[in-house]
């Protein structure tokens, strides 16, 4: 067999592909679209949690935010996935009676992804031009509504491909979850196609795991490049009649074109 026909059995063996496709549509897929979406929802929460610290007029909120998230950014993943899931592993089966690993990765994954989001909540809260918060409260609102009701949904809009790209870096961060030993009802993606190479000695279930990340994050990406250019661009109106009845007759009535004196 020559190197182009070995590299083609390597990674494109169809037939290892086909065997390992069901496992990855009805078992790999749920289990990392779970794990996203989920921890993707607790990191929003607590993202937000955090940019309202991180912005507040008290210096310790503030402080609190920050070691917060220069911790969780700083580290690995893999290392914090392993430090939560096996450290906290032993006071939870204590506490619950349970062994079950899954709800550690999910919570993992949430504290990193809130220290993430929560640095794009605040950029784009602290985007929000200071006189919207001038207005709101010369009209009498006070400063929680004001935050709540005008600056905060204005900044969430500023940022949404930023939320996007996070949301694709979970799905591509689930795959981490395998350190912790899930179960086989709970691997994800890239723990079948890892197993079931490992079990053949050839590569190609993982590029076929692979491929289906490709199917999930390609489509989100071009989504993020659409928000993007909408918010950047904003919706164009066409003239309304008011403008093309001003644009049909010159300041003092007369049809455009033509002077009070009647010359053009």
């Amino acid at each position: 067999m020559d190197a182009w026909s070995q590299l083609i059995a390597t990674f494109f063996d169809w037939k290892a592909m086909a065997q390992v496709i069901p496992d990855l549509l009805t078992v790999g897929l749920p289990n990392t679209l779970i794990l996203a979406i989920t921890s993707g929802i607790i990191g929003c929460v607590l993202g937000m949690l955090l940019a309202v610290m991180g912005i507040s007029r008290h210096a310790l909120p503030r402080w609190l935010s920050r070691v917060y998230t220069d911790i969780f950014r700083g580290l690995p993943a893999a290392v914090i996935i392993l430090l939560i899931g096996i450290g906290l592993g032993p006071v939870i089966r204590q506490l619950t009676g349970s062994t079950n690993p899954y709800p550690l990765g999910i919570l993992a994954l949430s504290l990193m992804a809130a220290a993430y989001i929560g640095e794009i909540f605040r950029s784009g809260i602290q985007s929000v031009e200071k006189g919207q918060m001038e207005a709101s409260r010369a009209l009498g609102f006070p400063y929680g509504a004001t935050m709540r009701l005008v600056i905060i949904p204005q900044g969430i809009r500023r940022v949404l491909p930023a939320l996007v790209n996070q949301f694709i870096a979970l799905i591509k961060d689930s795959s981490l979850i395998f350190f912790l030993g899930l179960l086989a009802s709970q691997r994800e993606i890239f723990r079948i196609g890892n197993d079931a190479a490992a079990n053949t000695g050839n590569l190609s279930p993982l590029v076929a795991a692979g491929i289906l990340y490709l199917i999930l994050t390609i489509p989100l990406t071009h989504l993020v490049n659409l928000i993007d250019r909408r918010l950047r661009e904003g919706r164009r109106e066409g003239p309304t009649s008011s403008d093309t009845a001003d644009a049909g007759t010159s300041p003092a009535g007369s049809p455009a074109g033509v002077t009070p004196g009647g010359q053009p």
